[in-house]
């Protein structure tokens, strides 16, 4: 069997035993028969494969296979915990599916098509990783892109947060105790220190970013919005929410209303003006009438565009 097919065979035993519990010889006929097996040319699969297998998903994916010794003989995945190391163990595993997919036949290159990304800041990943799990004080040069400044920073580290194709580095500046955070795309010169720190207040990350939209802190109570979407826009919004708050209050022929529980910030203002004329924040009024205002100038700077190239 192909070295390189393993995770392709890691993804589809899980695909299946998330449908029901399965024998060996169940698996083995589904693995077979897969457009995966196929397409490599794949014929055999053997019991003790499965077993490795097996073990290396525990491992990899946090969570583990069993099998019913007695009865059936069936295995089923162990009921697979609700948190956020479930979600990362779950988006991981979609990219290494896409990338198996794509990595698998060489021709798949000419009909999928990808973004593409020129990600800055990653060379310092693992040295950030390193840092917030050992608990080290690090310093770097952060550029500021508003006055085009550079500030020396030292920081206490504390999380990785991804948004919007960008990672961001979530710390406690010495400057002022506060908590910030500085894109990796704009650190540079990190140095790790030998020196530890111990938080002197305790910050709860998870709580601290679930009525967050983006990166953006959030100092205020965040609120009730509620937007308006035409039926189409809605069947978009739908499939991919913007928050996990997200709830449908209305629908009507030819809209619905949906509404979140978070703070309104420039992220999320953002992101409801990339939708056009397709959606419209009904409440909070400040919010509304802060969308208003930004159109106002956009359509402004239009009109004096031919005055002023």
């Amino acid at each position: 069997m192909k070295k390189d097919f393993y995770l392709t065979r890691y993804a589809l035993i899980i695909k299946r035993l998330e449908r029901s519990p399965a024998t060996y010889p169940e698996l083995e006929d589904y693995l077979l028969n897969s457009f995966e097996f196929q397409d490599a040319k794949i014929v055999s699969y053997s019991m003790r494969t499965l077993q490795r297998d097996i073990k290396d998903i525990a491992n990899l994916f946090n969570f583990d296979i069993h099998n019913k010794k007695k009865g059936d003989n069936r295995y089923y995945i162990e009921s697979r915990p609700v948190m956020e190391v479930d979600e990362y163990n779950q988006r991981l595993l979609e990219s290494f599916q896409i990338m198996n997919a794509v990595n698998s036949q060489p021709d798949f290159a000419e009909f999928v098509y990808l973004e593409s990304h020129n990600p800055r800041g990653i060379q310092n990943f693992y040295d950030l990783l390193f840092a917030i799990r050992n608990k080290r004080i690090i310093e770097f040069q952060h550029f500021k892109y508003k006055d085009q400044s550079v500030t020396s920073r030292k920081v206490q580290p504390l999380a990785l947060k991804e948004s919007k194709d960008r990672w961001y580095l979530i710390a406690v500046d010495y400057k002022d105790e506060k908590l910030k955070a500085f894109g990796l795309d704009r650190i540079s010169d990190l140095t790790v220190s030998k020196m530890s720190f111990k938080l002197q207040q305790k910050f709860n990350l998870k709580e601290h970013f679930k009525n967050a939209f983006g990166i953006m802190n959030m100092e205020e109570e965040p609120e009730k919005i509620i937007i308006r979407a035409t039926k189409e826009q809605a069947e978009y919004i739908k499939s991919s929410p913007l928050h996990h708050s997200q709830q449908i209050v209305r629908e009507t022929g030819t809209f619905l209303e949906f509404s979140y529980h978070l703070f309104p910030t420039y992220d999320f203002i953002q992101e409801i003006l990339s939708f056009g004329n397709q959606v419209k924040v009904l409440e909070p009024k400040t919010l509304a009438d802060k969308i208003k205002e930004t159109l106002k100038k956009s359509i402004q700077l239009y009109d004096d565009f031919p005055n002023n190239p």
